[in-house]
Order: structure tokens, then C-alpha cells, then sequence
């Protein structure tokens, strides 16, 4: 995606807000951009408020602090345009905006205003997703030049050019062995590539159809082959201590993986197409950059048993989670979670669940977690709950708790402190309570609702008798109402 505001009219006014000092990266945006139309104000040097040659004093190749200079600039100027988007919308937001905006334009006529103004609304959330993403990709750019050159800084070497960080890498000789044996005709059912310093995986590796365990940890990788989609006996695919940004698409194609450890990486999303991989037990993404999950997983690994994220920034986990019927562990520690979906309750075969750590975002429990009945551990620790649902002592299962370093009032920290038993029977006890209360307010109701229908009837009555005894007893000379008569 172009990330030039100009191409975004609709928050151009957001962008025009920026710094002066940051105007410069945002080659392409106008005056005409921005529908304000603010006045020019004079570009002021694109240097951090510090100066390098007093925080390094040891550099003396001007060179390589002119590159020092330009990168930590570029990286103050990615982290000051993402601050000022503002917080990013929710990927189920963001996916929900996409099919309305399909639905508008396929069958709502656009002569209408108001149907116009939603198409703008649609487009503008979806827009401001490819803002982030995009400058989101630039801040990741900026930082990863400067840890290059601050390490050759360090080093005493030159400036690294750029063509010089994309040189060709040698291939690892037990790679070549591997492949040499694999085009021999040789069937090879596991590889162990780990900490081999890999920088890359040749596009033959796809070839490799027999394999069914590949070992690729503790690398340097930063991409996968499009062709990993060729391994299709592959069940186990260990990935973690790389340096991966994104995995491919064609993942999906794994139809028989059951294991996948992407941990440590630098990923920002798990590919929509990892939902296709039905027959997965056990995914490991924790520690990576994840803000969201794919909308859709829950309904495809049905077969899923353990499901670990922490140590990310996920916000919020979709509605679909609550259809992996199989899952037994899920760590969702460290994160940002601000709440779970109420169909976690669908969740029957939990048994382990961790939330530690969501710090001030986790503020309350939805009353559907009571219906996990096979939940033995759950980890609460470090958020901002102030209570738990009403429904928790139906948990019955639960033989661990721990709710340390909550602002804890109900229960009070006293029965806390006796143990996960104590919680349950107080909680249980509440519930009877609440329940007892609420059936005496629904007889009470019930009650003054008869006592008033009856009242009304019973004046109704009066009222009828009286006109008809009124209307008996007066003297009159012409002959009863026959309608009257027929009433009566």
C-alpha cells in the first residue's frame, strides 16, 4: 500500500497535525490534501532533540554518523505519524467494516445520502487499518537499518551500504546435503536445521514431500518460501528464534501439520490461511508482535488442544474462539486483552486457562466462563478485576486460582485469601442470595401487577353500575334505549 496521505483524503487532517519536523517523510502530501488547508510553517531539521557525536564520541567516520542520524530520524518519524492515527481498530472492526462495504456497494443504491456517508464511514476504518500497516512497516524498516548500523558502529567498521545487507548468503552445507539426498530419491521424514545461523531456506526444500518433522529454530530467517506449501506430509514445524515478519500464505496448504511454533519472531499477524490447517493440535505464536488473531480460526482447528499467545499485544479475541471444541490450554498472559467474548462459555473441554498480566486492560469476567465445567487452573493475576461474575461458583472443576495483585471487593480479600474452595462457596452462596432476592422482587411484582388489575377491574365495575343505576332511576317519558336493554 501507498502510504501517502494524499491518498487518504479523509484523514489528512490527521496527518496534516503532524510535527513539521516529520512533514518530510510524508513525500506527496499538499496543502490540497488537507481539508483545513493549513498554513505552511518552515520544515525544521529532521535531527532527535540529542546530538550523536555527544552520546558517541568515539565515532569519527562521518559517513557512518550521517547514516546514525538519518536512521534514528527516520525511526522518530514513523513512531510520531503512528502517535498521531491514533489507536488502531480492531481487526474484527476492521473485517466487519470490509463485508459491509461489499454489501453496500453490491446491492444498496448509492444515490442515496445516507448510504454514501456509510460507504465513507466503511472506508475511512479500512483505511486508517492500512495507515497503520503500512507505517507500521516503515517504524519496522527504520528500526531493524538502525540496529545494523549502531552494530557497526559498535564494531568500528564502515557504514553498511545497502546492497552490501542483501548480499548473497552462502548455502549451509547440511542443506545442500539434505537436498542432494532428497533429489537422490532418498525418503527423509525429519531435518534438524536448528541454530545454524540460516539466513535463508531454499525454494528446493518444497520438494521435499516425504518430510514430515523440520526443525528450523534458533535461525536468522526472515522469510518463508512460498513453496513450504510442497511439503504435504509435514505434521511438525518448529520456526521459533527467527526473525519472521510475516508467514507466507500458502502455510495453509499444510493440511496434515499438528504442530507449528512460530514463538519468538517478529510477527505482526498469523496469515488468514493458517485457519485451513484443520488438523492442528498445538500452535505457539507467543512472543511475537500479534494485535489480533485471524477473525475466522476458531471455526476451522476445531481439532486445536493447546493455543498459546502470550507476550503479545492482542486486544481482544474473536467470537470464534469459542468453537474450538477441543481446546484444553489456553495462555493468553502479557497481553492487552480488555475482555474475553462471551463465547469463551462454549469452551467445555478448558482445563487450563492464563490471564495473568493483562494489567489495566482486564477490568471484568464475562458470567459465561461459569460455564466452563471442566476449568481446573485459572490464572487472574496482575489485572483490574474488581469482582467475579455471580455465576463463578458453578466452576466447579476449579481447583487452582489465583487472583494476586487485583483490586479485588468481591469476594473480599479475606476469603480470598482461604483458597479457590473458599471463593467457590462464597460466590455460590451470593448467587443464592441474588437468585432468592430476585425471585422475591418478581413475586412482589407479580403481586402489585394483580392487586392492580383487580383494582381497575373493580372500578370499572363500580363505574358501570353506577351509570346504569343513574340512568335506571332517572324519569323519563320515552321508552328504554332497546340497545340499552340488550346490554343489560
Amino acid at each position: 500500500m501507498d502510504p501517502n496521505p494524499k491518498n487518504f483524503p479523509i484523514l489528512s487532517y490527521v496527518i496534516s497535525k503532524i510535527p513539521p519536523a516529520f512533514k518530510r517523510s510524508l513525500s506527496g502530501a499538499s496543502d490540497s490534501s488537507d481539508v483545513e488547508n493549513p498554513s505552511e510553517v518552515e520544515l525544521k531539521p529532521r535531527e532527535p532533540y540529542f546530538e550523536i557525536t555527544e552520546r558517541m564520541p568515539h565515532l569519527k567516520n562521518p559517513a557512518l554518523i550521517a547514516a546514525m542520524r538519518s536512521a534514528v530520524g527516520d525511526v522518530v518519524q514513523s513512531r510520531s505519524t503512528l502517535q498521531a492515527l491514533g489507536k488502531r481498530p480492531d481487526h474484527e472492526i476492521v473485517e466487519a467494516a470490509r463485508l459491509r462495504l461489499s454489501q453496500l456497494e453490491a446491492h444498496s443504491s448509492q444515490d442515496s445520502a445516507e448510504v454514501m456517508e456509510e460507504i465513507e464511514m466503511m472506508k475511512a476504518v479500512i483505511s486508517l487499518d492500512q495507515m497503520h500497516d503500512a507505517y507500521g512497516k516503515m517504524l519496522s524498516d527504520a528500526e531493524t537499518k538502525l540496529e545494523k548500523i549502531y552494530e557497526a558502529a559498535l564494531a568500528g567498521s564502515e557504514v553498511i551500504e545497502e546492497e552490501a545487507v542483501n548480499e548473497d548468503v552462502e548455502m549451509d552445507e547440511e542443506v545442500v546435503r539434505i537436498l542432494k539426498e532428497a533429489e537422490s530419491g532418498k525418503e527423509i521424514k525429519a531435518v534438524d536445521l536448528s541454530g545454524r545461523k540460516l539466513r535463508i531456506l531454499p525454494e528446493a526444500f518444497g520438494r521435499v514431500k516425504s518430510l514430515v518433522v523440520l526443525n528450523l529454530s534458533n535461525n536468522q530467517l526472515q522469510v518463508l518460501p512460498d513453496s513450504i506449501a510442497g511439503m504435504e506430509n509435514l505434521e511438525a514445524l518448529h520456526l521459533s528464534g527467527n526473525l519472521l515478519e510475516s508467514l507466507p500464505d500458502s502455510i495453509g496448504l499444510l493440511f496434515k501439520l499438528k504442530f507449528l511454533d512460530v514463538s519468538g519472531n517478529k510477527l505482526i499477524a498469523l496469515p488468514d490461511s493458517i485457519s485451513q490447517c484443520r488438523m492442528l493440535e498445538e500452535l505457539d505464536a507467543s512472543f511475537n508482535r500479534l494485535t489480533y488473531l485471524p477473525t475466522n480460526i476458531g471455526y476451522e482447528l476445531v481439532n486445536l488442544r493447546r493455543l498459546s499467545i502470550h507476550l503479545n499485544k492482542i486486544g481482544s479475541l474473536p467470537a470464534s474462539i469459542g468453537e474450538m471444541k477441543s481446546l484444553r490450554i489456553l495462555d493468553a498472559h502479557f497481553n492487552e486483552l480488555r475482555g474475553l467474548p462471551d463465547s469463551i462459555g462454549k469452551l467445555t473441554s478448558l482445563e487450563i486457562l492464563n490471564l495473568n498480566g493483562n494489567f489495566n486492560d482486564l477490568t471484568e469476567l464475562p458470567d459465561t466462563i461459569s460455564e466452563l465445567i471442566n476449568l481446573k487452573e485459572l490464572d487472574l493475576s496482575n489485572n483490574q478485576i474488581h469482582a467475579l461474575p455471580d455465576t463463578f461458583g458453578f466452576l466447579q472443576s476449579l481447583s487452582k486460582l489465583n487472583l494476586d495483585q487485583n483490586p479485588i471487593v468481591t469476594p473480599p480479600e479475606k476469603v480470598v485469601a482461604d483458597g479457590v474452595n473458599a471463593v467457590k462457596l462464597y460466590m455460590m452462596q451470593r448467587w443464592e442470595d441474588i437468585s432468592k432476592e430476585n425471585e422475591h422482587k418478581s413475586i412482589e411484582m407479580q403481586q402489585q401487577s394483580e392487586a392492580g388489575l383487580m383494582m381497575r377491574g373493580t372500578s370499572w365495575l363500580n363505574n358501570l353500575v353506577t351509570n346504569v343505576s343513574a340512568y335506571l332511576g332517572s324519569p323519563r317519558n320515552s321508552t328504554m334505549d332497546p340497545d340499552l336493554n340488550q346490554q343489560l
